[in-house]
């Protein structure tokens, strides 16, 4: 039992590194993304890594957000509370009315 625990750490530790270094990649592609649209995608200096690098950590970058919904847990109904109202004890009482007429004009 505690290789098989040992087996899925490592496991989990390795996918959580790769995805870390899945988010650095796409952060070296910024400075390329940011000459791109300041060019309007002319001239731009290629990306300072080869092709399979990319496609490599293209593999990871969603490997967790799908892990999820695996994993989903039961939904719980809630039991629906019915709406109380209660009645006013005294009767509202109009503190201005715009309808009458100056005190001392």
């Amino acid at each position: 039992m505690p290789n098989r625990t040992l087996r899925h750490l490592l496991v989990a530790a390795a996918l959580v590194f790769a995805q870390q270094a899945a988010q650095l990649h796409a952060l070296s592609h910024l400075q390329h993304d940011m000459a791109k649209a300041e060019r309007s995608g002319k001239c731009v200096p290629p990306v300072s890594h080869p092709a399979e690098q990319c496609i490599a950590y293209h593999a990871v970058d969603s490997a967790l957000p799908a892990l999820a919904l695996a994993i989903e847990p039961p939904r719980i109904a809630l039991p629906a509370v019915a709406p109380v109202v209660l009645p006013l004890p005294f009767s509202p009482r109009i503190e201005f009315d715009s309808r009458a007429p100056p005190v001392l004009s």
